[in-house]
């Protein structure tokens, strides 16, 4: 009895994870693939694809979307955009941030420097949300570790703006995304043909962006992936070496041991 019991009950949870991945399945259309060049085991960012995706974000998301743990220095870092220091501290000079009190006790504005975070597109999150119909658009540091799918899902949902199917209704500010968890997103689609120059000559198309500006929040979320990569890769071949020596020292030490028949 107890062994049909516990049967039925390992029965009931299967079926309902089935179940459940399935609904969820039907909800949601399967993102889309790309064959990201950091992915790979020996993966490394294209910095040509990290520089133009860091202009599609100053150009089109940094207007809602911050980057507060992203100092303007680590544009010049080894591993990530790779911009010179002076090309660095020139996209710093652009922004200004509130400093001080000066000797007079005030605060007072002056460009950013090196040092600085990025500039926060708002003072505070209720100007954030009063400013986007009630919607607070999300801090995109770390935004591709943070949601299910990774690189991909920040693609495909970039890519997902789409008509609403017959008999799909939308409110007012809101949006059809085929790749969005429900297909409703509040936020516009924010990518256009041409809609940024690129400075290298780069045709602007959405699909381009996308994955330009894709390349570059990755790179935000993971700064140090190459090093990772490099580090693994050392760590392997280390330890190869060391199973090797360990085998051929046990060979030695029991080749001294008679065998007892």
């Amino acid at each position: 009895m107890k062994i049909f019991l516990k049967t039925t009950f390992l029965f009931i949870i299967i079926s309902s994870f089935i179940l459940s991945r399935a609904i969820a399945a039907g909800e949601q259309q399967e993102l889309l693939k790309v064959d990201w060049s950091f992915k790979s085991f020996f993966g490394k960012f294209d910095r040509a694809s990290l520089q133009r995706g860091y202009q599609v974000y100053t150009e089109v998301c940094a207007s809602c979307h911050s980057l507060k743990h992203l100092s303007y220095r680590n544009l010049a870092e080894k591993g990530g955009p790779e911009f010179t220091e002076l090309e660095a501290k020139a996209i710093a000079s652009n922004f200004e941030v509130t400093d001080g009190p000066n000797s007079d006790g005030e605060m007072f504005e002056r460009p950013a420097k090196l040092s600085d975070k990025f500039v926060m597109p708002y003072a505070n999150v209720q100007e954030a949300i009063a400013a986007n119909g009630g919607a607070y658009p999300p801090d995109m540091s770390v935004l591709v570790k943070a949601r299910k799918g990774g690189a991909n899902y920040i693609y495909s949902v970039l890519m997902g703006y789409d008509e609403p199917p017959a008999g799909m209704e939308l409110d007012d500010g809101v949006y059809y995304n085929k790749y969005m968890y429900g297909n409703k997103i509040k936020m516009s689609s924010p990518l256009d043909d041409d809609i940024v120059e690129y400075a290298d000559g780069t045709k602007a198309t959405v699909d381009q962006m996308a994955k330009d500006v894709t390349t570059f929040l990755q790179w935000t979320a993971e700064p140090h992936l190459e090093t990772r990569h490099k580090l693994g890769f050392r760590v392997i071949i280390y330890l190869s070496v060391l199973t090797v020596l360990v085998y051929f020292s046990m060979k030695k030490i029991w080749s001294r041991i008679e065998t007892k028949v």
